[in-house]
């Protein structure tokens, strides 16, 4: 007797509502509007399991609004990236899969007062100081060793921490998010396993997708938004993406297994095994927010770390290099508690989930710093390997539209496996370097998987977000040396 055949997956379907935004056709179970921005072709290309994540995540109980997923939206675990909830706190849930396994991964960059002239004749001993100066690849990495009460001490403090340790300036913690440590954490929350994995890891880029660009500014494309942010044309910035490395992953690791165990004793159905999740306002929401905000101080010390590391190689060669300010550091995988207006009520505190998407705040947010205020949220838009990247600022329109998030990178179009069979390393950076781009990496061959045609194209996710209104352009910078682990 034949075996039976399976039913065809469902495929939800898409309507489009307005120049570049789409709305998931209402489907069983879904409990709020579930949208998607991007232009046709952008959308066209979406894979089906994007779309099903999409849906199971508009199924999640206490969601305060609208689900959205950005222009660079694509598949992950759980939650597809590029997507943004916002749950209440007292009947709503916080998921561990909704804020995925690099917790607080993200991009800070940093402005130089030289120009792309000035460094050109040397792109190459510069790619090597920054390469020898920030450890990066698989493993422990090569950051201080910190005892238990000094861990704790970054868990609970950040970037602030690190700055009181003697990494990088006070006036850094303007230009970072929650001026560089989320409150509440929880360090105790925090596993052994994970504590063990971050020891030696702060300072360190990791591996993967992560990186430290040196970008050129190659256009201006909004006057008065790039001078409010200190950018000029020809301008040498520096860009460094990266997260909380073992530690992060291993939270999210153990308090996934914690949720889907205990979903049934709190009558949660996981549609997905990684959409694990717990009510908000149970012992094992509030321990998860609070090691989740813990390992987010990890990531931002990292960053923080990593900046001082940068300066003094870059001031070793190049002394006009100025003070290398910062424009911004954010956090693309994070659920922060936030105030929104949401259905035509005043505003009100929220988890807002991000997974893959940036907070995009708008001019006049009282959560700016003064000095860019004016102008809205810095936005650092990474593209892929030798392509363009971009620097946005968050719009008015985003806070009803998208809970005030903007795409966070290009998204991917091809897993890494598939695009290591399809690619080889070594003549992806020969072209590279035949192009101008200088790669320093320690495995060649893992440079496959960040190949330009495994990510979708940078320009049209950006535009896609300016024309939904998520985000303002203010400059395109393109990519002069590349270090990747």
């Amino acid at each position: 007797m034949p075996a039976a055949k399976r039913p065809p997956a469902f495929v939800p379907s898409l309507t489009q509502v307005a120049d570049f935004e789409w709305r998931l056709d209402p489907a069983p179970g879904m409990r709020a509007e579930a949208v998607v921005f991007g232009g046709e072709e952008l959308v066209r290309g979406i894979e089906a399991e994007a779309l099903r994540q999409l849906m199971r995540v508009a199924c999640l109980p206490g969601l305060a609004g609208r689900v959205c997923a950005l222009p660079d939206m694509h598949s992950g675990y759980g939650f597809p990236i590029g997507c943004v909830a916002a749950m209440r706190p007292e009947d709503g849930v916080v998921s561990a899969g909704g804020v995925g396994f690099d917790i607080a991964c993200g991009v800070r960059t940093l402005l130089t007062d030289l120009d792309a002239a000035d460094i050109a004749p040397r792109i190459g001993p510069l790619a090597e100081a920054l390469y020898r100066a920030v450890p990066s690849g698989v493993g422990r990495g090569g950051g201080p060793d910190l005892d238990a009460r000094r861990l704790d001490a970054s868990l609970a403090g950040g970037a602030a921490w690190a700055v009181a340790e003697g990494y990088g300036d006070a006036r850094d913690l303007g230009r970072i998010e929650w001026r560089g440590a989320l409150p509440d954490a929880a360090p105790d929350e925090v596993s052994p396993e994970a504590r063990r994995r971050g020891q030696g890891q702060l300072g360190t880029l990791g591996s993967g997708n992560h990186y430290l660009e040196v970008q050129a500014v190659e256009e201006i494309l909004d006057a008065r938004l790039a001078g409010g942010f200190g950018l000029r044309p020809g301008q040498v910035v520096i860009s460094v993406h990266c997260g909380s490395r073992g530690l992060g992953h291993q939270t999210a690791t153990d308090f996934m297994a914690r949720m889907r165990a205990e979903a049934p004793r709190h009558g949660l159905t996981l549609s997905d095994p990684n959409l694990a999740c717990a009510p908000a306002s149970s012992d094992l929401g509030r321990a998860y927010l609070g090691a989740m905000r813990a390992a987010a101080n990890f990531a931002l010390a990292n960053r923080q770390i990593i900046g001082h590391l940068v300066r003094g190689a870059v001031r070793n060669l190049f002394p006009g290099a100025g003070g290398m300010p910062l424009l911004c550091d954010v956090s693309h995988n994070l659920c922060s508690t936030e105030a929104h207006a949401a259905g035509g009520r005043r505003a009100r505190r929220l988890l807002v989930h991000r997974k893959g998407a940036t907070r995009a705040l708008p001019p006049g947010h009282p959560e700016l710093p003064a000095d860019v205020a004016p102008f809205g949220q810095p936005v650092p838009i990474g593209g892929s390997m030798g392509a363009a990247s971009y620097i946005l600022a968050g719009a008015p329109e985003a806070m009803a539209r998208a809970w005030g998030s903007a795409c966070h990178g290009a998204g991917r179009v091809m897993s890494r496996s598939q695009a290591k069979k399809r690619w080889n390393g070594k003549d992806l950076l020969a072209e590279l370097e035949r192009r101008g781009i200088f790669v320093r990496t320690g495995s060649v061959a893992d440079v496959a998987e960040e190949a330009p045609g495994a990510y979708k194209d940078v320009s049209a996710v950006v535009a896609a977000a300016v024309g939904a209104g998520l985000a303002a352009a203010v400059a395109r910078l393109r990519p002069l040396a590349c270090i990747k682990g």
